[in-house]
């Protein structure tokens, strides 16, 4: 989800580190959050999706950043 707060160069790290996504991904990634409020990082089975989601939080936290990250059925 988008924030006035957590850097651009932030979610791109976080779309790398807990997404396997290269930086072109990323980079496309962030820029659809930037511009439509959210984005997809990926299809996962529903405990995989919650565990990235709170993994993903819990660093932004330890960050300093307000980065939100949730889930939803697809």
């Amino acid at each position: 989800h988008n924030d006035d707060y957590t850097t651009m160069e932030f979610v791109v790290l976080v779309l790398q580190k807990f997404f396997q996504k290269n930086y072109a991904e990323a980079q496309a990634i962030m820029l659809e959050v930037h511009s439509k409020g959210y984005g997809v990082c990926g299809t996962y089975t529903y405990e995989v999706a919650e565990s990235k989601a709170a993994k993903v939080v819990k660093y932004a936290r330890e960050n300093g950043h307000p980065l939100k990250c949730s889930t939803e059925p697809c």
